[in-house]
């Protein structure tokens, strides 16, 4: 009998996900529900029409952190790959 994947955690969804990869449910159901991490990004113009420097700034930065936790997490699934298929 599967889970429940409405009321599992993030956490425990990605953990089930990693442990049964072929479950494409489990997949569409991890990937398709909303993160929590997400924050609503400040406008990048004011209401005249120009750019906020600062707000630009920001979204970089979210995006670049975004990117570089998106490569982690790639990175240990490989590793996790890897060491089961030795």
């Amino acid at each position: 009998m599967k889970p429940n994947f409405e009321e599992m955690s993030r956490d425990a969804l990605r953990a089930y996900v990693l442990e049964h990869r072929d479950d494409m449910e489990a997949v569409r159901a991890l990937f398709h529900r909303p993160s929590a991490k997400r924050q609503k990004m400040p406008p990048m113009f004011d209401k005249n029409g120009q750019i906020i420097e600062e707000n630009v700034r920001l979204r970089e930065e979210s995006l670049r952190q975004r990117a570089e936790e998106e490569h982690r997490t790639r990175r240990k699934i490989e590793d996790e790959d890897n060491r089961r298929s030795e």
